[in-house]
């Protein structure tokens, strides 16, 4: 009857002496052994820290008694580090039947009213250890004034100490040499010159002394003043320890004598070739440790947008580039988070018993509706540990720093503060990722970033609906495979040659068509959109397009595209443009640079590849959306640029894309006449059309109630309304369409119309979004002018004959026609969005600018031709039009082709902020899922807010996966 009241969790809670007596101004000393050990003791596991411990707490005693929580955090870390070298730690691994119900055990061993009855765990406080601290930081990185973690974490104190005898220098348990006398790999250098520039392993914790003893007329020992390592470090020493304590996180058929801190690789992969084995207690641990780790470098998430750049993360720089961190230990924790995330399903730990109980849950997690029986949460098993890998790996590749030279050393100052020595710092992390080279480890690395996303394909495209769980970690495999192919020059050459190239196109494709539709995986698609953008940059990416698309990748039946890899690519596209109605605007210059780099090498498009191109251009091309935006004409250009690779690279191979393009003759002629007055003019039929048809259906609506239909439904009226307006200017009547192209066309006219839609109102501003001015500058990222060797300037034609100088557009602009009141109100607030109003000279700007003539060049020397073809035989000639522009020739008409200049992707300060508040984004939403790491805590980097359960568990901060814009 008195369980309840004796409930120590309930009284930590709940009485004074619990965690109320944190907040108390009366300072707790840090011999109160009683109380502090409650920290330690009492938690049986995550969940219960964060359940009886909330921010408000820490908060609370943060501005009552601030002294509390600085003894608070320094004396859990002192038993840290004491249990660490405690020869009782790691306690002996739980039994299968005691891992099985955990829960049970929990209730069972806290039913008693005495904390730390019983049998002692070493391993359940060293848990604790990193689950308080890692409750208490969130609340710490928050606080607007950095003086308060500068004292606590980063202040070095003087230690006055006498000389250091041979003696100390044996090394302890926790000392890197103890476990260098085995080396477990070698990641050799490809370069004979790169041996110099790599961080050899150092011994930070060993004493350089000598065996010989002092002469006789040395001075005697004078007392030394050093500076002892920033708490900070200590903990970051601490982590890493534990990620490779055996008993712990590693099998203990590792340890080396009584050396249970062994630097060995988890799996195998790469620099390894055997696995050590591990067990679902040793994963779980690993976990645990892993997500301490990314609470300490998650100080970016408090940095506000604007200062991100200027504030560097000094978690984070102390890992990725500090001489504590040996390279050693960098190879160690990379290749380790490397192989475990490559092999997400753990099947390369089959390594006889050690691995059984691994296999048991890999088994487990196969069975179909598992997570809905099992009820397991996010973090746990196999799949918990993957995205934690992933994630750490995102985080450490991310952080950006001079990666010209090798990392070097880090010093410390007269102040006590460690930092860099110069501006030519590296991040250790990416230096040794760039440094991979060996085919079977590119093997490696692709073949396991396929098979997440193959898995994660085949779990949502299940005969069962629901009975498996999505991947959770597909973000974070996209961002790792981008950082692969930005970093690793090799691994992009070799993916370029690969076979499977097409696989990761496919994939690319497939996932932002399959997630368009979803504002919560927006950030997603914009991370894809720039890797085709930087993939298509490539020659052998253009050429690797004719090529068939791998039937091996189940591509959704509604995303097939008969024809080759070019026409899926092309169709991918434009089904992104056209069914998002504007609000993938982000996404749109990306992926049309992507056509422009590709262009040049297309060849065979279909006929609806090919009028799916003509589309794009028309769509974007049209007055009310050509004038609602500033950044819209650049759209505009880069189609023009993919028609011209076309025209000057590949005409003759694409007869279907000429055939289209000369049946919109009158769309380009009239973008090569396009002024401000013409382009309202035009804005305002539409609307005075769709006013009318507005009024017709009211109108008729009475009369038509109550009225069965007697055909079927008729196509949406603003799709007819722009079929009959379109068809006047495009030149139809001359051509026979066959029946292949109705349906493009419809779409066309439907694209068409959304993004006039999308341009008449203004797109809602997400609430928490990283800074407008962010967003705003990500206009500029892909914009022509931003890119050197690739000048915007219109196609020069020095050697063209009179005829064909004829045929060109004329250069001066000649009288701008005056406007109208009624056009000129138009202007400043019908068409421009977010108060952008459009005006002759900003429209002069860039009509002067587009490559048109290539265009007007084919049109003029063509149209009349196949006019003639048309009306002289006087039948279906479809055939024949085809067969004659195969044939044509038309360099003599055409300037010299231009160099084919890839438009890459360049990084930006937009960029990169974004880039960082969509990791960590994705990162927040994981943690928020599961335990609520950082939730109630003031998050600068991006906006938080609550949404609706969804199928991926706890969907908050929607802005936070879009990022930026």
């Amino acid at each position: 009857l008195g369980l309840i009241g004796n409930d120590p969790k309930l009284a930590f809670r709940t009485q004074p002496s619990g965690i109320a007596r944190l907040a108390e101004k009366a300072p707790i000393a840090e011999t109160d052994d009683a109380y502090w050990s409650q920290y330690v003791l009492l938690f049986d596991s995550a969940s219960d820290v964060y359940t009886l411990i909330t921010p408000q707490d820490i908060r609370r005693a943060l501005i009552e008694a601030p002294h509390n929580i600085v003894t608070l955090v320094r004396e859990v870390s002192r038993r840290l580090k004491n249990l660490l070298i405690d020869h009782t730690f790691p306690s002996p691994p739980p039994s299968v039947l005691a891992s099985a119900i955990p829960k049970f055990a929990s209730s069972w061993g806290s039913s008693s009213g005495t904390i730390g009855a019983g049998e002692r765990n070493p391993s359940k406080e060293v848990l604790n250890c990193l689950r308080v601290l890692g409750r208490i930081l969130p609340v710490i990185f928050e606080l607007p004034d950095d003086t308060f973690e500068e004292e606590l974490f980063w202040k070095r104190q003087p230690v006055v100490q006498p000389p250091v005898s041979p003696a100390a220098g044996v090394p302890t348990s926790l000392d890197p040499a103890a476990s260098e006398g085995e080396p477990q790999f070698v990641i050799d250098e490809d370069d004979d010159d790169d041996e110099d520039t790599t961080p050899t392993q150092t011994n930070s914790n060993a004493t350089s002394t000598s065996d010989d003893p002092p002469p006789a007329s040395a001075p005697p020992p004078q007392l030394e003043t050093k500076l002892k390592p920033s708490l900070a470090e200590e903990l970051f020493s601490y982590t890493i320890d534990l990620l490779f304590c055996c008993g712990f996180t590693i099998p203990t058929s590792v340890q080396v004598d009584h050396h249970k801190i062994q630097y060995v690789i988890w799996d195998k992969g790469i620099g390894s070739t055997t696995s050590i084995g591990s067990t679902s207690a040793l994963d779980s641990a690993k976990t645990e440790v892993l997500r301490f780790l990314l609470i300490l470098l998650s100080k970016t998430i408090y940095h506000a947008p604007n200062e991100l750049l200027a504030r560097p993360n000094k978690w984070t720089a102390h890992l990725v580039h500090s001489e504590s961190t040996s390279r050693r230990l960098v190879l160690s924790i990379l290749c380790s988070l490397l192989n475990t995330a490559m092999d997400h399903d753990g099947s390369g730990n089959a390594g006889g018993g050690v691995a059984s109980n691994l296999n048991l849950g890999s088994m487990v997690e196969r069975v179909p509706y598992n997570h809905l029986i099992m009820a397991r949460k996010g973090e746990e098993g196999r799949s918990g540990l993957v995205g934690l890998c992933l994630g750490v790996l995102c985080v450490l590749l991310e952080y950006q720093v001079d990666d010209a030279a090798p990392p070097s050393e880090m010093v410390v100052s007269p102040g006590g503060a460690a930092g860099p020595t110069s501006a030519q710092q590296s991040n250790s992390f990416r230096f040794f990722l760039a440094k991979l080279h060996r085919t079977s480890d590119f093997d490696f690395v692709l073949d396991g970033i396929l098979s997440i996303l193959a898995t994660d394909l085949a779990n949502t495209a299940n005969f069962l609906p629901g009975s498996r769980k999505p991947v959770p970690y597909i973000l974070e495999t996209f961002v790792f495979f981008w950082k692969m192919i930005e970093l690793n020059k090799k691994f992009r050459a070799y993916l370029l040659e690969s076979e499977k190239l097409l696989d990761v196109t496919a994939y690319l494709l497939c996932y932002c068509l399959e997630n368009k539709d979803k504002p919560q995986h927006h950030g997603l698609c914009r991370a894809l959109s720039y890797i085709m953008q930087s993939l298509s940059a490539e020659k052998r990416f253009g050429q690797q397009m004719q090529s068939p698309m791998p039937t091996r990748i189940p591509i959704p039946q509604k995303w097939v595209a008969i024809g080759t890899a070019a026409d899926f690519f092309v169709s991918s596209i434009y089904s992104v443009v056209a069914t998002t109605s504007g609000s993938l605007n982000s996404l749109y210059p990306a992926l049309i640079i992507a056509l422009a780099n590709s262009a040049p090498y297309l060849q065979h498009l279909t006929v609806k590849s090919s009028n799916r191109l003509i589309h794009l251009f028309t769509a974007f091309s049209n007055p009310l959306f050509l004038l609602a935006d500033d950044s819209h004409p650049r759209l505009v250009f880069f189609m023009l640029e993919a028609l011209n690779g076309i025209i000057f690279h590949q005409l003759q191979e694409n007869p279907n894309v000429t055939y289209a393009l000369l049946r919109a003759h009158r769309n380009f002629e009239e973008l090569g006449t396009f002024t401000l007055a013409k382009g309202l003019e035009e804005v305002r039929r539409v609307k005075l059309l769709k006013e009318e048809r507005e009024a017709g259906r009211t109108g008729t609506g009475a009369q038509a109630k109550g009225k069965a239909p007697t055909t079927g439904p008729p196509p949406p009226p603003e799709k007819v309304s722009l079929l009959r307006t379109d068809s006047t200017g495009t030149g139809e009547e001359i051509f026979d369409a066959g029946s292949d192209d109705e349906d493009d066309e419809v779409r066309g006219a439907a694209l068409v119309s959304e993004l006039e839609r999308a341009s008449l109102r203004s797109p809602p501003r997400r609430a928490g979004a990283v800074g407008s001015d962010a967003g705003d500058s990500e206009a500029a990222m892909n914009d022509p002018t931003q890119r050197s060797g690739t000048p915007p300037s219109p196609l020069p034609p020095p050697t063209m004959s009179e005829k064909a100088r004829g045929k060109m557009r004329a250069r001066t602009s000649g009288s701008i026609s005056l406007l109208d009141p009624e056009l000129e109100r138009l202007a400043a607030a019908g068409v421009g969005r977010n108060g952008f109003v459009p005006t002759q000279e900003w429209v002069t700007s860039w009509q002067q600018g587009l490559p048109l003539d290539p265009i007007l060049l084919v049109i003029s020397e063509l149209l009349p031709k196949v006019m003639d073809m048309q009306t002289s035989l006087n039948t279906q000639t479809s055939t024949a039009v085809l067969q004659f522009l195969r044939s044509v020739s038309i360099q003599h008409v055409l300037p010299p082709p231009p160099p084919v200049m890839a438009r890459r992707f360049q990084w930006s300060e937009a960029s990169l902020v974004w880039l960082s508040s969509l990791i960590w984004g994705e990162l927040y939403v994981h943690g928020t899922s599961y335990l609520g790491i950082w939730l109630g805590t003031n998050v600068r980097l991006f906006g938080v807010r609550q949404a609706p359960q969804q199928n991926r568990g706890l969907s908050m901060a929607n802005i936070a996966i879009g990022g930026v814009g």
